[in-house]
């Protein structure tokens, strides 16, 4: 018998993906800082049961990282860099395995290069921004969750549901001619046609199956005094505990592949799963082992 809180209090390794040491089992969990596509190289076929992740959004944030993605890179190549990842993503996935795709949405810049400060939410400000999509008009809204959703399903993942993540404290907007944006969308994923879903899981209002809107409030992290940066767009734990718990089990591994400050990763070791996270950004990495430690 599983005791609780087993893998809460088993240890984890740090190592670099630069190593390029494979590791053939995932006894314990492990903390990868490099490339997403480096790390999974790293990684055993058929070790992880699900995948709850959200990779850097299009245009939206500068992490100041020589190799990051969504950053200055044109549309059409931000989605085959998650793509290609994914493809390697199919072969460290168990045959019952998922994935939870948290994307963002953006709008056109009119070609304007920067992003201006905005003072309640400082992350948002960027010196660099990639052009307007051919083919799109300034203010168009670009569709980015479902572009990248159809060209994953492209190349053979099943698109099995999109979730509305609801922000009931969602951040204020200063438009006036378009309804504030108060929500983000993660789609569902899966390997195969069947696949592993514990429909008891996580139950709705009122003990109903869960619906395909999820009101989850944001959880904003300020800047502790440890020394640690902190990180501009925290996933809230709520949303990862609810993912992890419905299609993985106790002693599974759980992998988040941009890692970012790690909530996937607690969320995994909470509900008593092994985890692997993989993160570019050695801030990051720091930030998640303070997170760990806490």
């Amino acid at each position: 018998m599983r005791l609780p809180g087993l893998f809460a209090a088993c240890p984890y390794r740090r190592v670099n993906s630069s190593d390029g040491v494979p590791h053939s089992d995932l006894r314990e969990s492990l903390l990868i800082c490099g490339a997403a596509s480096d790390g999974l190289n790293l990684l055993p076929d058929r070790s992880i049961r699900t995948v709850v992740t959200s990779p850097p959004y299009w245009s939206l944030r500068d992490y100041e990282m020589k190799d990051q993605i969504g950053r200055d890179d044109a549309l059409g190549d931000y989605i085959k860099s998650v793509v290609v990842t994914f493809d390697k993503l199919l072969r460290v996935l168990c045959d019952d395995g998922t994935v939870w795709l948290n994307v963002g949405d953006s709008y056109t810049s009119g070609n304007r290069r920067y992003r201006a400060p905005d003072r309640k939410n400082r992350a948002r400000a960027m010196s660099v921004r990639p052009a307007t999509p051919e083919g799109l008009k300034p203010k168009d809204l670009i569709g980015v969750p479902w572009r990248l959703a159809f060209a994953l399903q492209d190349a053979g993942w099943w698109v099995r549901s999109e979730v509305i993540w609801y922000k009931p404290n969602a951040h204020p907007e200063s438009v006036r001619d378009r309804p504030t944006k108060a929500h983000e969308t993660v789609f569902l994923l899966s390997k195969s046609e069947n696949y592993y879903y514990d429909t008891d899981a996580v139950r709705g209002p009122n003990g109903r199956r869960l619906r395909t809107v999820w009101d989850v409030n944001t959880e904003p992290r300020r800047r502790s005094d440890s020394g640690v940066d902190d990180h501009p767009a925290v996933m809230p734990m709520t949303l990862a505990n609810q993912c992890v718990s419905i299609t993985s089990e106790p002693g599974d591994v759980v992998l988040d592949p941009y890692a970012g400050s790690g909530t996937t990763l607690l969320a995994a070791r909470h509900l008593d799963r092994r985890w692997v996270g993989i993160e570019l950004n050695p801030s990051f990495v720091d930030l998640i082992e303070h997170r760990l430690a806490l």
